[in-house]
């Protein structure tokens, strides 16, 4: 089979396509054979080293699929089930991958592979953020960053489905408009305009939650944003690593809360797994959040896909096509 490979830390070209055997699952593994790849920040953080991973090795960590083969033990798939995964093991780049059971979820009918693929790191990063993170209720204003992004266009319209006064931030006037057609309230220019004066300006007395992907660019306007007792959610580094923080500065801000959470944690058991992806099936499902058609890159083109998630040059979600 075909798959991207990574012997050492880099940019994007150290990303190779090499032809490997395709690997047969253990007792409790199932083999999904990939109908798209989802392509997603946290990847270009592990290939340039910025979260290190064993090398060499395989990259990307969510795919949707038929299962065309099962471990011994299997209890949860059959062969010719529809099923994807969006938690890792590391290795999605490739045509076909190894995953436990329990890391992997059976598609609804509904939800084509591409859509999956698309949307099932990003949607439970959004529901674990908006349900888990911080609860987010009718009337709360909250703050999203990079609001045309993939995580960004999820939050945006699943806040507006939960009630919430929905802030967007954005880079540019085309994402502005890429937000305003998703429901968001009010819609911010990154480096144009002072977000939190307009934050404040907007709410009164500042945000309820802030949901920030950008990182060391507006780490300290999200921080301001804030009301009293408000919640600053860090949950990428696209722009950078934040910068440090002294938490006597959380007291002077208003008793702030600041949190740095993780997928992982919110679907650490495969209960948890299922819960968290049957409560984004069902907002897809319902059509309170719709999945824009994802740019589409072929396998090989891996490189060139991260190069453009880099430069921030996409809106939504970014699949390769095995």
């Amino acid at each position: 089979m075909k798959a991207i490979r990574i012997e050492a830390h880099g940019g994007p070209e150290v990303l190779t396509l090499a032809e490997l055997p395709t690997p047969e699952p253990g007792a409790n593994e199932i083999r999904i054979r990939h109908e798209a790849i989802g392509v997603n920040f946290i990847d270009t953080y592990q290939r340039s080293g910025l979260y290190k991973i064993p090398l060499p090795g395989g990259l990307g960590s969510e795919a949707a699929g038929i299962v065309d083969a099962i471990g011994a033990s299997v209890t949860r798939f059959k062969v010719g089930d529809r099923a994807a995964y969006a938690t890792g093991p590391l290795g999605a780049y490739a045509e076909a991958h190894i995953v436990p059971e329990g890391r992997a979820v059976t598609l609804p009918g509904a939800i084509g592979p591409e859509a999956a693929a698309a949307s099932m790191l990003k949607g439970m990063t959004a529901r674990y953020l908006l349900r888990k993170t911080f609860r987010v209720e009718r009337g709360h204003a909250i703050v999203v960053h990079a609001a045309a992004g993939g995580v960004g266009q999820i939050l945006v319209q699943w806040g507006k489905h939960l009630g919430a006064l929905v802030i967007a931030v954005v880079g540019n006037d085309a994402k502005a408009s890429v937000a305003r057609a998703l429901g968001a309230d009010h819609v911010i220019v990154q480096g144009r305009e002072d977000i939190a004066g307009r934050v404040r300006a907007i709410t009164g007395a500042g945000a309820h939650v802030v949901y920030d992907g950008v990182g060391k660019d507006t780490f300290a306007a999200s921080l301001d944003c804030l009301r009293p007792l408000g919640m600053m959610v860090s949950y990428g580094n696209a722009s950078g690593a934040p910068p440090d923080i002294n938490p006597l500065a959380l007291s002077q801000k208003g008793s702030l809360f600041l949190t740095r959470p993780t997928l992982f944690h919110y679907t650490a058991t495969t209960e948890m797994l299922d819960e968290t992806a049957a409560d984004l099936f069902d907002v897809l499902e319902k059509g309170a959040v719709k999945i824009a058609p994802p740019t589409r890159y072929k396998l090989a083109d891996a490189a060139q896909a991260h190069r453009d998630l880099a430069a921030r040059k996409t809106t939504g979600s970014l699949v390769l096509a095995p």
